[in-house]
């Protein structure tokens, strides 16, 4: 497997590429290339011509959820030659109206509209999208210490209610040595999001994790969480996106922890 940055929060130093504050992955395995979440503008496509991939040539978009650092850029993905033959995977959830206040912040693209410019495929249950790679589907939230944290309100035709994230989902690869989770911002919880990766793998030996883990602070979460990462003995972590500096300060003193930033390359076997 090859991930590459496409969108981050930061910036590689002497890599000349746009930042902001949002995720987009590009990963290739076995010959499937996997468009795994688009950032909040067409920024992550002008770094993608920079480094010579054309994000036109996925097999498969992912979406990790509904907000707008992770789905906004869906309406500059079709503008610049998105095709309909491109299968997009999401939870149901994924494109519902989600707003804080005043503030929309959910897709610019509703399921329906995204209907017709896509192969859209709208899944709870896990899906497997490459050789090695799965969707995870509908995350179990089985930690105590990982507590549901609705942010905003989520809009369906039927119901107007605390946005939980319940469309918060992401994606595991298996190789011979173990898996490695990739996540946009685990708003359902970096332990439970592990735990359904073990699952639906059926393997138990983490190799490492990238992504968001939405921790800000050292309270009783967070230091549970390092407890958790610890115990599972994980290699290679890479913390990035809604995780904040004084989390992974806290976490480099205990593990080893690998700077993200737009640019950066991660292969694996």
């Amino acid at each position: 497997m090859k991930l590459t940055v496409l969108m981050d929060n930061n910036t590689i130093i002497d890599k000349y590429f746009l930042g902001e504050p949002a995720v987009s992955y590009f990963i290739e395995d076995e010959g499937t290339k996997i468009l795994f979440d688009v950032g909040y503008s067409d920024a992550y496509i002008q770094n993608a011509l920079m480094m010579n991939i054309d994000v036109h040539s996925s097999n498969a978009i992912v979406i990790s959820h509904g907000h707008d650092d992770h789905t906004r850029g869906l309406k500059y993905f079709f503008q610049s030659g998105g095709r309909e033959s491109t299968k997009m995977i999401a939870h149901p959830g994924a494109f519902h109206k989600k707003t804080i206040g005043d503030l929309e912040i959910g897709s610019p693209l509703s399921s329906e509209e995204l209907g017709r410019l896509c192969d859209l495929h709208l899944s709870r249950e896990p899906v497997k999208i490459s050789e090695n790679i799965w969707f995870l589907g509908e995350i179990l939230r089985t930690n105590s210490f990982e507590a549901k944290h609705p942010i905003g309100i989520v809009q369906t035709a039927d119901f107007q209610i605390p946005d939980e994230l319940i469309d918060d989902t992401a994606l595991v690869y298996k190789s011979k040595d173990g898996i490695f989770v990739i996540t946009g911002c685990s708003h359902s919880g970096i332990c439970n999001i592990i735990e359904q990766a073990k699952f639906v793998s059926g393997e138990t030996k983490v190799l490492g994790v990238i992504g968001g883990f939405h921790l800000f602070e050292l309270n009783e979460q967070t230091l549970q969480t390092i407890e958790y990462l610890k115990e599972n003995d994980i290699r290679f972590l890479y913390p990035c996106h809604c995780t904040s500096f004084k989390v992974r300060a806290e976490m480099s003193k205990q593990m080893n922890l690998i700077e993200v930033g737009v640019g950066m390359i991660l292969e694996l076997e």
